[in-house]
C-alpha cells in the first residue's frame, strides 16, 4: 500500500488521522502480513505477487499470507493444502523465524523509543501507553503517525495502528485500518464506532458463540449491549456474559503491562504423516524437550509442570501433565516425564502432533536445586549448559541429544525405542 493510505479503506471518515485524539493515549500497533511482509522485503521481485508462508508439505499451516494472496481468500492458521488450492500460482516459502525475530526486534526498538510502557502480544503488534510521551512527541495520533513514518523509513515495512482510549478499542481500530492505515476513536464517540460492527468483532465472540448470539437475533455490538443480560447468561454463561455486555459498551480497564510473564515455554511438531511407531514418537519428544529446555535456559526460567500434547489422525487432542517435586530447566529431565507420560496415555492410534511445555515458570536465579541421592554435583545441567554454549557460537544444528544422531528405523535420525541417552552431542554438519 502506498504511504497515502491513512484510515481504514472504506470506513468512517470520523475516525480519520484528524479526529479528536483527546484522552486516546492508548496505540495498538500491528504490522501488516508482517511475515509475508519480511520476505517480500528480502525478496524485492516477490512484490505484488501473492505470498504465502508457512509450512510447505502436506500437513503445513499458513503462518502468514501477503495481501494479494488474501483477495484470493488465504488466511493465517489455514492448511496450505487449501490456500494452494485457492491460490495455486502464489508463491510459497517456508518460514525463516531468526529473520521474523531480527526484524521484530528493530520494530520494538522504535516503539520503545515511543515510549517505555509497551506492551508486546506477539512478534508483529503490541500495546503502547503515550500518556507520558505527548509532551515531548505530541498528541497521540502524531505520535501514532510518527512510529508509521519510522517503521517504513528505517524497516521498509508497514503497520495499521488503532489509537483509542482503552486497549479494546485500539485493537478494534488497528483491525480496521488494515493494511497500512491507522483509525482514530474519540472517547466520545466509542459508541458510535462499536456498535455497528459484527458481533463477533468483540473478543472472545467465536464461531460457536457468533451462532449462539446470531440465534438470539444479536447481529450487531449494539445488539448485544441492548440485550438483556439475563438473556445473555442463559445462552453463554455468567462469566461470558458479563464480560461481553461490558465490551459491548467500550468498558474496558486493563492497563498497557511493559513486561509480560512467560506462563509457559514448549515446543510441538506436526509429522508430515500419521505415525504409530512409538521409537519415532519417542525421538520427537526427545527433540522437544532439548528445545524447550534450550528455550527455558535462554529466557532464565525453570519450571515445575510438564506436559505433553498429542493429537490423533482425526484431530481429537488428548493432554497429559505431572508437576515434578523441583523446578527444572534440564531437557533429560524434560523429556523423562514426558515419555512417561506419553506410556502412561498410550493411545494406540495414529498420531498427527505431539508438543511437549513446561509450565509452572519461575526465575531460574532464585530457584533452590535439590540433588537427587547419588547424584553427581555436577552433571545433565552443567552439560547442557556447555552445549548451549557450542549452540550460541556456531548455531544450534552443530550440538544435540546424541539420541537423535544415530541412524534410527527406516533411516530416520535417532535411537531405537529402549531407553538412550538424552544427554548432548556435537555433531559435525
Amino acid at each position: 500500500m502506498g504511504r497515502s493510505q491513512a484510515i481504514g479503506r472504506g470506513f468512517d471518515p470520523r475516525f480519520g488521522p484528524e479526529a479528536d485524539d483527546a484522552g486516546c493515549t492508548i496505540l495498538h500497533v500491528d504490522m501488516d502480513a508482517f511475515f509475508a511482509s519480511v520476505e517480500v522485503r528480502r525478496r524485492p521481485e516477490l512484490r505484488g505477487k501473492p505470498v504465502v508462508v508457512g509450512g510447505v508439505g502436506p500437513r503445513g499451516v499458513v503462518s502468514s499470507a501477503s495481501y494479494e494472496a488474501r483477495r484470493y481468500g488465504v488466511r493465517s492458521a489455514m492448511p496450505s493444502s487449501r490456500a494452494r488450492a485457492l491460490c495455486p500460482h502464489a508463491v510459497f516459502l517456508p518460514p525463516d523465524f531468526s529473520e521474523y525475530s531480527a526484524a521484530s526486534r528493530a520494530v520494538m526498538g522504535i516503539f520503545r523509543d515511543m515510549t517505555p510502557l509497551v506492551e508486546p502480544l506477539s512478534l508483529d503488534e503490541a500495546f503502547l501507553d503515550v500518556a507520558g510521551a505527548q509532551r515531548l512527541l505530541g498528541r497521540p495520533a502524531v505520535i501514532a503517525r510518527t512510529i508509521r513514518e519510522r517503521v517504513y523509513e528505517n524497516q521498509r515495512l508497514t503497520c495499521s495502528v488503532g489509537v483509542a482510549s482503552t486497549k479494546f478499542v485500539a485493537k478494534l481500530g488497528s483491525t480496521r485500518a488494515k493494511p497500512d492505515g491507522m483509525i482514530v476513536v474519540p472517547a466520545d464517540q466509542v459508541l458510535d464506532f462499536l456498535h455497528p460492527l459484527p458481533v463477533d468483532a468483540l473478543w472472545g465472540v467465536g464461531e460457536k458463540a457468533a451462532q449462539h448470539l446470531h440465534r438470539l437475533g444479536l447481529a450487531t455490538v449494539g445488539d448485544l449491549a441492548r440485550a438483556p443480560v439475563r438473556m445473555l447468561r442463559a445462552s453463554l454463561g455468567e462469566a461470558a456474559a458479563a464480560h461481553l455486555h461490558e465490551l459491548s459498551w467500550g468498558r474496558d480497564p486493563r492497563r498497557v503491562v511493559p513486561e509480560r510473564e512467560e506462563k509457559s515455554i514448549g515446543a510441538e511438531m506436526t509429522y508430515e504423516t500419521d505415525v504409530t511407531d512409538p521409537a519415532t514418537i519417542r525421538r520427537s519428544l526427545l527433540a522437544l524437550a532439548d528445545k524447550a529446555g534450550a528455550r527455558l535456559r535462554a529466557a532464565g526460567v525453570v519450571g515445575r509442570t510438564v506436559s505433553i500434547k498429542v493429537r490423533m489422525a482425526d484431530f481429537r487432542t488428548v493432554s497429559r501433565s505431572r508437576t515434578m517435586p523441583t523446578t527444572t530447566d534440564v531437557a533429560r529431565e524434560i523429556f523423562e516425564t514426558s515419555w512417561a507420560l506419553f506410556q502412561a496415555l498410550a493411545p494406540g492410534e495414529p498420531i498427527r502432533l505431539v508438543g511437549v511445555r513446561v509450565e509452572n515458570l519461575g526465575s531460574a536465579e532464585n530457584a533452590p536445586r535439590q540433588l537427587t541421592l547419588g547424584e553427581p554435583e555436577r552433571g545433565w545441567r552443567e552439560a547442557e549448559a556447555a552445549a548451549d554454549a557450542v549452540a550460541a557460537r556456531f548455531g544450534r544444528a552443530i550440538v544435540g541429544p546424541a539420541s537423535l544422531l544415530r541412524p534410527g528405523p527406516a533411516g530416520e535420525s535417532g535411537g531405537s525405542g529402549s531407553s538412550g541417552s538424552a544427554g548432548p552431542s556435537i555433531a559435525s554438519r
